[in-house]
């Protein structure tokens, strides 16, 4: 019964968008950093450093860094996460071979910050779209994960710490230039990796405090045709009782809401926090539409 309720759970779709996103970020690491000697973090990094140092294949030494981390995590992370995680390092240790014995030359002339440029946008774009769809490229996440599910330490600090640690390493066989457009990389990886996860915009989650909130909810859905729900609260300084108002809007509503509320109270409360994706109703599938009799 475990074993198939573990097979329903994994999606062909998560698996062809977790590998075309390998695909493009093995090739940004072939043709930009590889090819014009710009550096990485994480385990990426190290194949580097052992490609420079050893000439070991950057396809195979993905997989041999990362068995005893795959060790170490079957333990801990859950047979999905595992699964995932073991796809995509080898979907990225397919098309890194794949991608070094492609005849194609990209010709830029080993300008750094353009290849700095191109690894950033390849890199990140890719490995956003993995990490969207709840993949991995193995390596330092396993170990981010670990620290934080026992030492209580973020993932962002360890794999920040990794990566410097990594960086730095790198210097064996990079000049001081090569590592200022290494970090050149890494910033626009890191904006494009956030961008694609994010999506192109952020919702608005809209938290609205008022004594009139009956009558700003029917407004908000009579005019915007936006969904409200109401949150019991308890005021910390009058201990009175509180209906709180909670809806999600586009960024181009925001505006109309603000002035919808104003208009019918003008001490209403209004908390806007950013929503990085949402599920539903309006954004992922339309509303329904309202038909007025004029």
């Amino acid at each position: 019964m475990a074993q198939k309720q573990f097979h329903l759970n994994i999606s062909l779709i998560d698996l062809i968008i977790i590998a075309l996103g390998t695909a493009i970020y093995s090739f940004g690491i072939v043709f930009f950093n590889i090819y014009n000697h710009l550096a990485d973090g994480g385990v990426t990094g190290i194949t580097l450093i052992l490609r420079a140092l050893f000439h070991l294949d950057p396809a195979y030494s993905t997989i041999l860094v990362n068995i005893p981390l795959f060790i170490i995590g079957y333990r801990f992370l859950g047979k999905k996460d595992m699964f995932y995680t073991l796809y995509g390092t080898i979907m990225l240790a397919i098309f890194l071979w794949v991608w070094q014995r492609v005849p194609i030359v990209i010709n830029i002339q080993h300008d750094l910050l353009l290849s700095a440029i191109g690894a950033g946008l390849f890199g990140g774009f890719g490995c956003g779209i993995v990490y969207r769809f709840g993949g991995t490229t193995g390596g330092v996440d396993i170990v981010a994960r670990l620290f934080e599910r026992f030492k209580g330490i973020q993932m962002g600090q360890t794999l920040l710490t990794i990566d410097v640690i990594v960086l730095l390493s790198s210097l064996i066989y990079l000049d001081v230039r090569q590592m200022a457009y290494t970090l050149i990389y890494v910033w626009i990886f890191s904006v494009i990796v956030n961008f694609t996860q994010q999506g192109a915009y952020t919702a608005r989650g809209i938290i609205i405090i008022s004594n009139e909130s009956n009558a700003i909810s029917t407004a908000i859905q009579d005019e915007l045709s936006r969904g409200v729900t109401f949150l019991n609260a308890e005021g910390g300084y009058s201990h009175n009782a509180k209906q709180v108002i909670y809806c999600v809007v586009s960024p181009s509503e925001l505006h109309s809401l603000k002035q919808l509320v104003e208009s019918i109270d003008q001490e209403a409360f209004i908390s806007i926090i950013n929503v990085n994706e949402a599920i539903g109703e309006g954004f992922t599938y339309k509303r329904p539409k309202k038909f007025r009799i004029l």
